[in-house]
């Protein structure tokens, strides 16, 4: 029996749901909150962005084919990247949270508050294997769990970027409501996401990637993860390839 609309994105509507609501919460804290307790809020959300991204990049090792994942995570990672720069998905997206940030009228840092939280939100294993078993079985439990991380990443990023991790939300809604959505047209193709070489390669390029996002929370480093977004498109491409050879 097919699944309806709300069992098939139950999971991605109440994600939206603790987005905004830790969202206000981040902005009833933001003013009663001394500079240096913002950042420390933001340092240790960086430092378990770190400690995630770290554990989803071990999904490389996982990925079986004659290539070595680590060397396919590479060339998604350097093809993508290039990609996202002759695209310049960086700048559109920048240009995307200004206009929103004056549209309605958003202080402070809104597009890096923006940015930050539609990339944590998501890039992950969570937001992929979670939205496809929500899209083929109507099983939302990694999609919940994630809602409560990511709501509780919404009140440590508002109350140091602001509102402009509120509007992330839509990035949620259409990106990982539009995997659920497609996911039944995937079924046939991957009839266990867990293990998947495809989606562990995709894990794997994506813990990469919150890595990136890591050491920019932690000003460590400026790394342009925005510009790394299509290499989660060239993962599965070069993880089916690397297949053919087997």
């Amino acid at each position: 029996m097919s699944l309806d609309f709300w069992a098939k994105t139950s999971g991605t509507w109440i994600n939206v749901a603790t987005v905004l609501v830790g969202t206000g919460l981040g902005l009833l804290l933001q003013g009663r909150l001394p500079r240096n307790m913002q950042q420390i809020i933001t340092q240790g959300l960086g430092l378990i962005t770190l400690f995630v991204g770290l554990s989803m990049a071990g999904s490389v090792n996982k990925v079986e084919s004659r290539i070595d994942g680590v060397i396919l995570a590479l060339l998604a990672i350097v093809i993508g990247g290039l990609l996202g720069e002759w695209w310049r998905v960086e700048q559109r997206l920048e240009a995307l949270g200004n206009w929103l940030k004056h549209r309605f009228q958003g202080k402070g840092s809104f597009t890096e508050g923006f940015m930050a939280a539609s990339l944590l939100f998501c890039v992950g294993p969570m937001t992929l294997i979670g939205s496809l078993n929500n899209g083929l079985t109507g099983d939302n439990t990694l999609l919940l769990l994630k809602a409560v991380m990511d709501g509780l990443a919404s009140i440590a990023l508002t109350s140091s970027f602001g509102i402009g991790v509120g509007f992330s939300a839509l990035i949620v809604l259409v990106y990982q409501g539009g995997v659920s959505l497609a996911a039944g047209l995937l079924a046939q193709n991957i009839p266990d996401p867990a293990t998947s070489p495809s989606v562990l390669l995709v894990t794997g390029v994506g813990g990469l990637m919150i890595l990136g996002l890591g050491f920019n929370l932690l000003e460590v480093a400026r790394v342009r993860v925005a510009s790394l977004l299509p290499a989660l498109a060239i993962a599965p491409l070069l993880a089916w390839l690397s297949q053919q050879f087997n």
